[in-house]
């Protein structure tokens, strides 16, 4: 699956093998909230102070 800024944090979790590391190590920590899980990468990135460029290629990468 290839990730983009449209990408909701729950559908990266569910195709990801190393999601959890991944996000946590950019400071996302919400895996439990129904909430965040259906924000799209851009929508955390930008709730959190995340660079959201960075935080695709990670994700893309692995």
């Amino acid at each position: 699956m290839k990730y983009t800024k449209n990408t909701t944090l729950g559908e990266v979790i569910k195709s990801h093998k190393n999601a959890k590391n991944i996000l946590q190590g950019f400071g996302l920590h919400c895996f439990s909230c129904p909430f965040a899980l259906q924000e799209t990468l851009e929508e955390a990135s930008q709730v959190h102070g995340i660079d959201l460029a960075l935080l695709i290629d990670k994700l893309n990468q692995n």
